[in-house]
């Protein structure tokens, strides 16, 4: 921190102190533009709950989605407030989550799970970040090919590379995949 101070004023946040779009909010309070923050952030829950509303209505109010992310040979799913699209899919468009999915990863925000089990914590629709270049050999395997949301092509691939953050640029482009993806728009 003193080395940071040496090239110019420095400020930190703890991550996770506040909600995803309280801290844009934040920044902007520092930046003397928490009204362009105010307004982007009130503009993007506008665009995403009216999003949610239209998915819903295509796939149905029970339909569930997990995001399911492979980094360095484990699985892991997410809860709604760990990036990868977790806070537009589950607090914006109040998508539903498989219920082992709640039950293991709501509280602590992700779950550790093997390969074995993923069908119990997969949704209709499954949202699979992963970095292209990693080993993704458990999408070879007969226990992910048999998930319903494989077989019925229900599975979005994401690079986690460009879905890892909740940052402004990183939102946009997430609800856009999603509105792309669900809705084909």
């Amino acid at each position: 921190m003193d080395k940071l101070n040496e090239i110019a004023p420095t400020v930190t946040y703890t991550y996770g102190k506040v909600d995803y779009l309280t801290q844009h909010i934040e920044i902007g309070k520092l930046l003397n533009k928490e009204k362009e923050a105010q307004q982007w952030v009130d503009d993007f829950k506008e665009r995403a709950q009216t999003a949610g509303e239209d998915i819903k209505a295509k796939i149905g109010e029970d339909a569930t989605v997990s995001v399911i992310e492979s980094f360095n040979k484990q699985l892991y799913v997410y809860g709604n407030n760990w990036g990868r699209g977790t806070e537009i899919l589950y607090q914006e468009m109040d998508l539903k989550m498989p219920e082992k999915v709640k039950e293991q990863a709501l509280e602590p925000g992700y779950f550790a799970l093997s390969t074995e089990v993923m069908p119990e914590f997969a949704g209709d629709y499954l949202i699979i970040s992963k970095d292209p270049k990693a080993d993704n050999s458990f999408m070879e395997t007969e226990t992910y090919k048999n998930i319903p949301a494989v077989k019925n092509n229900q599975v979005f691939e994401v690079n986690m590379m460009e879905f890892y953050f909740n940052d402004p640029l990183t939102l946009d482009y997430q609800l856009d995949f999603f509105k792309e993806k669900f809705l084909g728009n």
